[in-house]
């Protein structure tokens, strides 16, 4: 069995925050029914290139961005701007522990789908909106996109290289922002639930990407708002750590240009370093030998472990550190991450019998439950690929009614 057995869910979110609750919930055995518009479907299906190669050779429409955000679920299509797709929600709603949403304010109560409307169809019902700013307060009615939230919730303030240093505000790779909040929102979900069970009441979760990466500057906003603090972007150092930092080291074979992180945390480690890079004489400096003194002598040390650094290729380095229990790491690329052996010992890419390609390779749930595993026995589906499917076995519709429907538009 898996943990979620028994949940069902009611998906109408669409992109990344929401499918990315959804598809923790859909791994943990809730079965998630992602519901998506006639003909187009989630918009990520249309963020490519890159798409699916099918096992014909021939290039799809389904975006790898799609296929890494909704594995476990299973798709069926309304159209809820008609009454008849409104009515098929609610229908369903009866049957479901979960509703999930992130449309824009106010739009769902505008379909008549909004909580107070469907909770007194299901009063167990736990009701998730994820929006950019949240349901209240003077940006509620804005559209809030990942990027915008890293900037406003003043994460780019402090990613980025230094201002000495060239550097100017940077967004974070990944969608973060979007990220958090999907996973605050299955946190939520699995209280409600847990709640739900006891009272025999649902309730309302109201989300806001703004709000969740105020929370997610964790150590820095609590510096600000205990010392008045304001940090600024340190590029790769750490501002309280010496050193903390990427070095670049000897190049690689071709002449390109390698890097290693170098973790150093405590005096004993520094000292570590120093005898594993042929400078012990560093550790015993009075000008380094302390972190608070390292941190104030950083010009100083700094340049110094550069070209110590430099003399070296990062495979070496990696093995003599580790070897004296220095914390270091690479900086790999997807490729090399993908080949990592401890990534592959964690079974972190997964294969898929998808309906376009019987190999399709997506990286795989990390959770890691000693009885109930996550699932694995549905991959990222086609646009309504189960729509009858749904329809026949929740609401009992037959194969006349099913077909009535798709005539009208409706799914």
């Amino acid at each position: 069995m898996n943990a979620l057995d028994g949940i069902r869910v009611l998906d109408l979110s669409r992109v990344l925050a929401g499918p990315w609750c959804t598809q923790t919930l859909a791994d943990l055995g809730a079965d998630v029914i992602k519901i998506e518009r006639p003909g187009s479907g989630d918009d990520t299906r249309g963020w490519g290139p890159p798409f699916l190669v099918g096992d014909d050779g021939i290039e799809s429409h389904e975006a790898a961005y799609y296929l890494g955000a909704n594995r476990n679920k299973r798709s069926l299509t309304c159209d809820i701007a008609q009454p008849a797709g409104q009515r098929l929600i609610r229908a369903l709603v009866e049957h479901c522990d979960v509703f999930i949403e992130n449309f824009k304010v106010g739009d769902m109560a505008r379909y008549g789908l909004d909580y107070a409307q469907l909770s007194a169809i299901n009063p167990k019902l736990v009701y998730c909106s994820l929006t950019g700013f949240g349901q209240t307060g003077p940006y509620a009615p804005r559209a809030g996109y990942d990027y915008i939230i890293q900037g406003m919730g003043g994460l780019m303030s402090v990613t980025g290289e230094r201002d000495d240093q060239g550097g100017g505000p940077q967004k974070v790779g990944v969608a973060v922002a979007d990220l958090f909040t999907g996973l605050y929102a299955t946190v939520g979900i699995l209280a409600a639930l847990r709640d739900a069970e006891r009272s025999g009441e649902g309730q309302y979760l109201d989300l806001a990407l703004l709000d969740t990466q105020v929370a997610m500057l964790a150590n820095l906003g609590a510096n600000h708002l205990v010392a008045g603090t304001l940090p600024g972007r340190m590029g790769n150092a750490h501002a309280n750590i010496v050193p903390y930092q990427v070095f670049e080291v000897a190049p690689r074979a071709d002449g390109s240009k390698d890097f290693i992180i170098l973790a150093v945390g405590n005096d004993g480690q520094f000292a570590r370093f120093c005898a594993a890079a042929g400078c012990p004489e560093l550790a015993r400096d009075p000008r380094f030998a302390t972190n608070a003194e390292r941190v104030r002598q950083r010009s100083v040390l700094v340049p110094l472990l550069e070209s110590i650094l430099a003399r070296r290729r990062k495979a070496d380095w990696l093995a003599a550190l580790e070897a004296a229990q220095v914390p270091c790491g690479p900086i790999n690329g997807l490729d090399e991450v993908f080949a990592d052996p401890q990534v592959q010992a964690r079974a972190m890419v997964d294969t898929w019998p998808h309906p376009l390609r019987r190999d399709l390779r997506l990286v795989a749930s990390p959770l890691k439950l000693s009885r109930t595993p996550v699932r694995h026995d549905r991959p990222p589906p086609l646009l309504g690929q189960h729509t009858d499917e749904v329809l026949q076995e929740l609401l009992g519709l037959d194969a006349a009614q099913v077909a009535d429907l798709r005539t009208q538009g409706i799914i």
